[in-house]
């Protein structure tokens, strides 16, 4: 890594979201599913892909962040800890077509920070929703021209003005933290890590009859493939209040059976299900130009491999419904506050940052279970 992002080390424990076999602390959810995939699919291909070195590192497009965003950037504070931005395409574009038009940009239908903990063995995961009204600053559209900062913009609207660079721009001026790194995954690529995996087990108490993610599930136990969990994790109008929050609250449940299935695939143990998993993992996702080859993403992953689901704290950014538009939330700001100067500091976010949050509120998350 360059010497503005290399020196954090990490440590953290990944907490499983959603509903736990112990009732959560409102600081500790799973939020979003896509960006998990993300995360496990370059946890997966750091398994032990040297004999496939160049196959794989011919997959793999990285994003110059760095580059782009110069030196106007957060003070790497050089605590040891790594702070990761981790984001879900929802681009309607190839592939993706047949879940909405292609309007000709993508956004990011999902937003995590990683915060990696000194030591490696914990961390804290803060998702932003999507609909968080934020004040975008200027950036670089994809053909060198400049976009204007605006208020009161969405947060997914970052990378659709200004794609991946911007977007991490638009985390660091919100949270005053340095993205030490950058990863995406699209849901064309999510659909294919899930089918890899043999799909997910989770049981549903109610029914689930959703015409936006053309989803139906009766009561009982499921072995979702890659089609259906995605339409799972898309799930919104008939969940909770049929807000993204309540969606996000049903993402965390499925999150953490995705979790224990990758965990328990036995990569390391078939030669050929190790390769495939790597294929597909290379192929999905969109690294920062310090992870873009297999050296780099098996060093980075063997770094996290300590980390499970119980290793880590999760927590939604503490939000309220806009007064001015409720189909929009806006940062409760002194919760906010308290979550990112935690992380600065490398520590535990404290509860009382959620206490005035409109997030895990509602039962969606309670429609699912694990298998």
């Amino acid at each position: 890594m360059t010497e503005q992002s290399s020196s954090k080390g990490s440590g953290g424990r990944i907490r499983g979201g959603g509903k736990r076999r112990k009732p959560p602390g409102p600081a500790r959810r799973v939020r979003t599913v896509v960006a998990w995939s993300a995360a496990a699919l370059v946890l997966t291909t750091g398994a032990g892909l040297g004999y496939a070195y160049i196959k794989f590192n011919g997959n793999l497009d990285g994003v110059d962040i760095n580059q782009a965003l110069g030196t106007e950037r957060p003070k790497n504070l050089d605590n040891g800890s790594m702070d990761i931005l981790v984001l879900g395409s929802d681009s309607r574009a190839g592939a993706n077509g047949e879940y909405g038009e292609d309007e000709g940009a993508a956004r990011s239908d999902t937003a995590m920070v990683v915060h990696v903990h000194q030591g490696r063995a914990k961390a804290s995961v803060v998702s932003i929703p999507r609909d968080t009204l934020v004040e975008r600053p200027d950036c670089t559209r994809a053909d060198g021209t400049k976009a204007a900062g605006q208020q009161r913009a969405m947060f997914n609207t970052a990378y659709e003005t200004g794609g991946p660079a911007c977007a991490v721009k638009a985390v660091e001026a919100m949270s005053g933290i340095r993205m030490d790194h950058y990863l995406e995954v699209d849901f064309t690529g999510f659909k294919k890590l899930i089918d890899e995996l043999g799909g997910v087990e989770i049981t549903t108490t109610e029914p689930i009859d959703d015409s936006g993610s053309h989803l139906r599930l009766a009561p009982g136990t499921h072995r979702l493939d890659g089609e259906e969990s995605l339409g799972l994790v898309r799930t919104r109008k008939s969940v909770g209040d049929g807000s993204d929050l309540s969606r996000i609250q049903l993402q965390q449940a499925f999150i953490k059976a995705f979790i224990d299935q990758v965990k328990n695939v036995g990569v390391l143990t078939s030669p050929t299900k190790l390769m495939d998993l790597a294929d597909t993992a290379t192929k999905a996702i969109t690294p920062d130009s310090e992870l873009d080859s297999v050296n780099e993403l098996v060093g980075f992953a063997r770094g996290l491999g300590r980390l499970g689901a119980e290793d880590v704290d999760m927590a939604t950014l503490p939000v309220r419904y806009d007064p001015r538009d409720p189909n929009r939330v806006v940062p409760v700001e002194s919760g906010a506050d308290q979550v990112w100067r935690a992380l600065k500091q490398d520590r535990a976010i404290p509860a009382s940052a959620f206490k005035d949050s409109a997030g895990d509120k509602g039962d969606a998350g309670e429609l699912v279970r694990e298998g």
